[in-house]
């Protein structure tokens, strides 16, 4: 063999164990996003928890209410009132991909766990939850409430489907794996927006409740199906005014993943507030700069509240451990629903 053979040989088998030994190419790692709708415009924003700054925008659905986030970060969800439709957009491009009709008028939406449905509030009568197969991208039924439904959530575990009606007064707990109901609880006010707490388990522990002019929230013991608390939200330092425009008087709450911290926006008071669980003892509030909170997100690891200012079309960005507002980031006309998801 010659010289140069005997080099050409080597030379293959040293690149062949660099293909053997090398490790294969990661998938690309998916990132934390916050979805903000805009209840009064036609784009939903998307924004990097990082910087704070807008990196993308959904155009194209009209007065776009709800928001959710596929499991596995390949759709976003949004329930379209214009349409009365519930838009799939695909994560990579942020273009709306297909459109599903709804029977009805839409309000906020929740996905299932493993991803194989979304469920839409539908506000118009009689109302219900439309149930969305994701895979056949079809309605294929509405589980029927007492009263039409402003928000439809998933319980922390997947197990359950939680639909409230402002008008029924109502609370409508579905099983999810049957699509049957499996409690509805009558309230003394409108029903608005919810979130839960969990048992060690992993279980649902207490349904957090917000209510028609109440300035504060319920809690409801998830076991026993009763109200067991009534909390109202802290009264304003002397000096200081209540915002009169925007949501309900306290619109919009959520529990970090930690399940220590439970944060409840206050519109009323321009605040957002936070309670230690399981005691719910008020540990203070952040005063917004943007005016109107009506909904609240957090990152996964619990350290960054973003709530949604619909009167100043912004959204307010708060340090969960120092309750302070570190940053204001505009975004469209009247924001609301807004949602945490991890995407490509």
């Amino acid at each position: 063999m010659t010289t140069k053979a005997r080099l050409l040989r080597g030379s293959l088998a040293i690149a062949a164990t660099a293909c053997l030994c090398a490790p294969a190419p990661r998938a690309a790692e998916k990132k934390v996003r916050i979805i903000q709708t805009n209840s009064a415009g036609d784009n939903v924003h998307v924004i990097d928890p990082v910087t704070n700054k807008v990196v993308g925008v959904i155009e194209g659905i009209e007065v776009n209410h709800g928001a959710a986030v596929a499991p596995d970060g390949s759709r976003i969800y949004v329930s379209n009132e214009a349409e009365s439709t519930l838009d799939v957009v695909d994560a990579r491009t942020l273009k709306v991909a297909t459109r599903v009709k709804l029977s009805g008028h839409p309000n906020n939406i929740a996905v299932g766990r493993d991803g194989r449905k979304v469920y839409v509030g539908i506000i118009e009568a009689p109302g219900g939850v439309d149930v969305i197969d994701t895979e056949a991208m079809k309605n294929v039924k509405t589980l029927q409430t007492r009263g039409s439904i402003h928000n439809a959530y998933v319980t922390p575990d997947g197990k359950y489907v939680v639909a409230g009606s402002i008008a029924g007064k109502t609370i409508n707990v579905f099983d999810a794996a049957t699509d049957q109901t499996a409690w509805v609880l009558e309230m003394d006010l409108g029903v608005r927006p919810m979130t839960f707490s969990a048992n060690p388990d992993g279980s649902t522990k207490w349904i957090f409740v917000q209510l028609s002019g109440l300035n504060g929230f319920a809690v409801v013991d998830f076991a026993t199906q009763k109200e067991i608390r009534r909390i109202n939200n802290p009264d304003l330092p002397p000096g200081k005014q209540t915002v009169p425009a925007g949501s309900d008087p306290s619109h919009g709450m959520a529990v970090t993943a930690d399940q220590k911290t439970l944060v409840v926006c206050s519109r009323l008071n321009n605040y957002l507030y936070a309670y230690s669980l399981p005691d719910l003892k008020p540990l203070g509030g952040a005063e917004l700069g943007g005016k109107g909170a009506a909904w609240v997100t957090l990152t996964p690891d619990g350290k960054t509240a973003y709530v949604a200012n619909p009167v100043t079309n912004d959204v307010s960005v708060i340090d969960i451990k120092s309750l302070k507002e570190v940053t204001r980031i505009p975004v469209g006309f009247v924001p609301k629903r807004n949602t945490t998801g991890l995407l490509p």
